[in-house]
């Protein structure tokens, strides 16, 4: 049985767990039958998410015996979704429904209490999945993207977008230094990829000097497949590799609505988690990258303009990403000497949220890990600033903080008998 979860917008969010993640649907077709406007509306606001943004879904009247009567004259789509009516005999009418359906296609069926079908004769019978009605958007959304998902053995991968609420506010210090606190400490396999063609800095914050990345996948003739995806990515620990920027301006880096979306979705075939490094700048290509990822992380700074532009992003990819939790935001760079600033409560209470962090300003940690093409977990990786890393990462990640074990009274005392022994 599939349950939605609270989608509610308050300023006291939680971060979903991971097993909230659905991952995107392909490229396929989905007609649906219904027989209540409730069903119907559900399906039509599931067809407008971002993860069934490849999906071309049909909704129809009349369930069972309406896709029977269609499905006489027409071929069968990729996925069928039958609800059915209380009391109405389901297995007489997939038997019939088997014979005008096309191998291959699959059966999604909305039922209800009432049925008394059991579900393994369902399966028999080749239904893909069967939801207890009254369903949800979040419910067909994870019902038609379920079916297409990668098998437990290969991971899928959750893309995470970093972004500036204005330019130089360090957005791109902060995707790689997070980035590098879900491989290191969390221990996921990840990739950055620096987006920013023209000015990005991701290779030299790693250290790197690749002579080959993201410009040779967007670039290539032909669709890049993982293995060609595999040869351009530059090695930086044991967990985190980078799909580096040419920095280069040799070409104008002129790129359509859909140019990336090959590159993210070979991406996500073999790699757990995807960072996108997205540059401050406003057109079609990264709103998609924007309204695209599972995760989105703005970085902003403590004055005027950061919140007008933080508080105008939010409003955008909330509205535009319905089913999915919120945009989080940190603030960067707090406590600028002699700088005024908003509080990062005054911040909050015009985001009307709380931001996810607040790292402060010190130009000597930073300017040191820039020069020297680190991390600040690389040069201290007990300072708060590192830790703040960490605690970013668990938030992106769904994985929350670890719970620390309780304490217990006689713990000292089993320590020093441990200690004996």
């Amino acid at each position: 049985m599939i349950y939605s979860r609270d989608n509610s917008d308050g300023p006291d969010e939680l971060p979903p767990l991971s097993d909230d993640y659905i991952a995107p649907a392909p490229r396929v077709s989905v007609q649906a039958f219904c027989e209540t406007t409730a069903t119907a509306d559900a399906l039509q606001s599931a067809g407008v998410d971002r993860r069934l943004a490849k999906a071309h879904l049909t909704i129809k009247m009349g369930g069972m015996e309406s896709a029977i009567e269609t499905y006489h004259s027409v071929p069968t789509p990729n996925v069928i979704i039958l609800e059915t009516k209380a009391g109405h005999d389901i297995l007489t009418g997939l038997d019939e429904l088997a014979s005008v359906c096309d191998a291959g296609t699959r059966v999604v069926v909305i039922g209800s209490d009432e049925d008394v079908a059991p579900y393994r004769e369902l399966v028999r019978r080749g239904v893909s999945d069967y939801v207890i009605g009254p369903v949800q958007t979040l419910d067909v959304v994870r019902a038609i993207c379920g079916l297409f998902s990668a098998s437990e053995d290969t991971p899928v991968g959750r893309i995470i977008a970093v972004v500036g609420a204005k330019g130089g506010v360090g957005a791109s210090t902060v995707a790689h230094n997070v980035a590098w606190a879900i491989a290191r400490d969390l221990a996921l396999d990840s990739v950055v990829i620096d987006l920013d063609m023209a000015f990005g800095t991701a290779s030299l914050d790693y250290n790197k000097d690749p002579l080959q990345g993201i410009a040779n996948a967007v670039f290539a003739a032909e669709r890049p497949d993982s293995a060609f995806i595999e040869r351009l990515l530059a090695k930086c620990n044991d967990h985190l590799s980078l799909l580096a920027a040419p920095a280069s301006l040799e070409r104008v880096y002129d790129f359509g609505v859909d140019a990336f979306d090959a590159v993210f979705d070979t991406m996500r075939l073999t790699t757990p988690v995807i960072v996108l490094d997205i540059p401050h700048q406003w057109s079609g290509w990264t709103r998609r990258a924007l309204v695209g990822a599972d995760d989105i992380l703005i970085v902003a700074e403590p004055d005027l303009a950061n919140l007008r532009n933080a508080k105008n992003m939010l409003t955008m990819l909330k509205a535009a990403r319905p089913n999915d939790r919120s945009p989080l935001y940190c603030l960067n760079q707090v406590g600028m000497s002699r700088r005024p600033e908003i509080s990062p409560r005054e911040f909050a209470k015009a985001i009307e949220g709380p931001s996810l962090a607040a790292i402060p300003f010190d130009p000597k940690m930073f300017g040191t890990a820039a020069n020297n093409g680190q991390m600040i977990a690389e040069i201290s990786a007990g300072h708060r600033i590192s830790k703040t890393f960490v605690h970013i990462a668990n938030q992106l990640t769904g994985r929350g903080e670890p719970k620390k074990p309780k304490s217990s009274l006689f713990a000292p005392i089993i320590n020093k008998l441990r200690a004996k022994g």
